[in-house]
């Protein structure tokens, strides 16, 4: 009889640390995966509201008076109006050319969902409604603007001196992480 009993305690004993260990490989599965998809975000907000930058010359001491010549204004080169992909998104964006020669990329009244890795490009692809534009922004060029700021408000995103715009028709809010567009907008000229 004790030899039948201390197979069964041998039994269940190897049964415990094959559950444990079982149960301790799905807790860093599960760990891992919840940082890796940041759930959480989707119920995030982050409103940033940037002003328009102005060109330093134009706020210059006496640059008001009689007869001068009138102050160099930023110009909206082309526009668009963001369309959903993967979230819910709206807004406009802007590529405005400041006085200084310099360019921008003005997201106004945005709003989409926060999400991981989110990221601001220019790209050369088509927006197509839907799922069927969902993956289409990384299979040509693109230029990343950087992180997306906020996921509510007006924001402005520097574009390189060396950027050629006729070579860009679209801005994606694009996620890094899943390789998807959360909304994009074609530009038009203005």
């Amino acid at each position: 009889m004790t030899g039948t009993t201390t197979g069964a305690v041998s039994g269940r004993r190897r049964r415990r640390r094959v559950l444990a260990g079982v149960l301790i490989t799905a807790a860093l599965v599960l760990g891992a995966g919840l940082y890796w998809a940041q759930p959480w975000k989707l119920w995030q907000n982050s409103t940033v509201n940037e002003a328009l930058p102005t060109a330093a010359a134009a706020s210059a001491p006496g640059s008001s008076r009689p007869g001068a010549a009138p102050a160099p204004v930023a110009r909206t080169v082309s526009q668009g109006s963001l369309i959903s992909h993967e979230h819910s998104t709206t807004g406009t964006v802007k590529l405005i050319e400041l006085p200084d020669g310099s360019r921008t990329l003005r997201l106004e009244n945005l709003d989409t969902s926060s999400g991981p890795d989110l990221r601001v490009w220019l790209t050369d692809a088509p927006v197509k409604e839907g799922a069927d534009g969902w993956f289409v922004f990384d299979d040509g060029k693109y230029v990343s603007l950087g992180k997306l700021k906020g996921n509510k408000g007006d924001q402005n995103y520097e574009i390189p001196a060396g950027v050629n715009l006729a070579d860009y028709s679209s801005v994606t809010i694009w996620c890094d992480r899943f390789d998807v567009s959360f909304g994009a907008a074609a530009l038009q000229a203005a």
